[in-house]
C-alpha cells in the first residue's frame, strides 16, 4: 500500500472526484452514454494533478473506471428490465465473447505503458466522438443482429475494446445493436448488460495487477483505487437521475453534438500528452 500523502491534498482529491462522479451520473442519465468515457481521462488528471504520475497511471484510471461500472450497470440493468426492455437473448449470446474480450484487454493492458495507453484511449474516443456527431440513427449493417462466427469475432472485440478504454458497454454496444436494427430504447437497455459482463470479469483481473508504489493513489488494491470508486459511486448514483429528467426536458440531439465536441477535445489532449506536444 502506498504511503497516505499530506491531507491538505486529500481535500482537492476529495472535491475533484465528487465534480467527476456528478458530471459523469448527469451525462450517463442524459445522453446513454457510459460515465466510463468521462472517468478515464477526469481521473488521469486528477491523479496527475494531485501528483501520482508512472507508467501505470492509466492502468489505475482503466481499473477504477470498470469497478465504477459494475454498480451503474447492474443498477440500470435492473432498472430496464422492469420495463421489459432488455433482450435477454442477445445479451445471453454476446456474453460469453465479452467476457473473454473481456480478460484479454486486462491482460494487454496490464503490460502497456501508461503513455501507449493514452494514445489508444484518445484514437479509439475520437472514433466514438465523431459516431456520436456525425452518426444517423437510421445508418444499418444489417436486419438482425450477428450469430456464429461473425458474433463469435465481433463479441470479444466489443470487450476487448472497451476495457483499453475503460468503459462499459454503452459506446460500442448501443452502435453495435443499432447498427443490427435493435432499437433504439432497446439497444441501450442491453447494452447496459454488456457492461456487466466487461466489468464483472476484467475488475476481478485487475485486482491481481501489481502497480508500483509511485504510481499508487492511497487505499489502491490492485489497479482499483477504492476512495475514489466510493465517491464516484456515491454521486454517480445521485446525479444520474437528474440527468434522466433533463433527457426528458431537453432536446438530447444538440446535446450530443456539443459532447461529441467536447469529448474529441479530450481525445486530443490525450493523444497530445501521449506524444509529448
Amino acid at each position: 500500500m502506498s504511503h497516505i500523502p499530506d491531507p491538505a491534498m486529500l481535500v482537492p482529491m476529495l472535491f475533484l472526484l465528487l465534480a467527476i462522479g456528478a458530471l459523469a451520473g448527469v451525462l450517463a442519465g442524459l445522453l446513454g452514454v457510459g460515465g466510463g468515457i468521462v472517468i478515464v481521462p477526469a481521473l488521469f488528471y486528477a491523479f496527475h494533478v494531485l501528483g501520482y504520475d508512472g507508467p501505470q497511471l492509466m492502468q489505475v484510471c482503466l481499473a477504477t473506471s470498470l469497478a465504477t461500472i459494475i454498480v451503474t450497470s447492474v443498477r440500470s440493468v435492473m432498472s430496464h428490465n422492469k420495463r421489459g426492455a432488455v433482450d435477454w437473448d442477445i445479451l445471453k449470446g454476446f456474453a460469453p465473447g465479452i467476457g473473454i474480450g473481456a480478460l484479454l484487454g486486462v491482460w494487454l493492458v496490464a503490460g502497456l505503458s501508461s503513455t501507449v495507453l493514452q494514445a489508444i484511449f484518445g484514437f479509439l474516443a475520437i472514433l466514438v466522438g465523431l459516431y456520436m456527431g456525425l452518426g444517423n440513427a437510421d445508418w444499418r449493417l444489417a436486419d438482425q443482429m450477428p450469430t456464429g462466427l461473425k458474433r463469435a469475432i465481433l463479441s470479444p472485440f466489443l470487450g476487448f475494446l472497451s476495457v483499453l478504454m475503460g468503459i462499459g458497454g454503452g459506446s460500442f454496444g448501443v452502435p453495435l445493436l443499432t447498427l443490427h436494427n435493435v432499437p433504439i430504447h432497446r439497444a441501450v437497455a442491453t447494452a447496459a448488460g454488456f457492461g456487466v459482463t466487461i466489468a464483472v470479469p476484467s475488475v476481478m483481473a485487475f485486482l491481481f495487477v501489481p502497480i508500483a508504489a509511485e504510481t499508487r493513489p492511497p487505499l489502491t488494491i490492485g489497479a482499483v483505487n477504492l476512495p475514489s470508486f466510493l465517491v464516484i459511486i456515491a454521486m454517480t448514483l445521485l446525479t444520474a437521475p437528474l440527468g434522466v429528467k433533463l433527457a426528458h426536458s431537453l432536446n438530447p440531439k444538440p446535446l450530443k453534438r456539443v459532447f461529441a465536441v467536447f469529448l474529441t477535445l479530450v481525445a486530443l489532449n490525450m493523444l497530445r500528452k501521449a506524444f509529448g506536444l
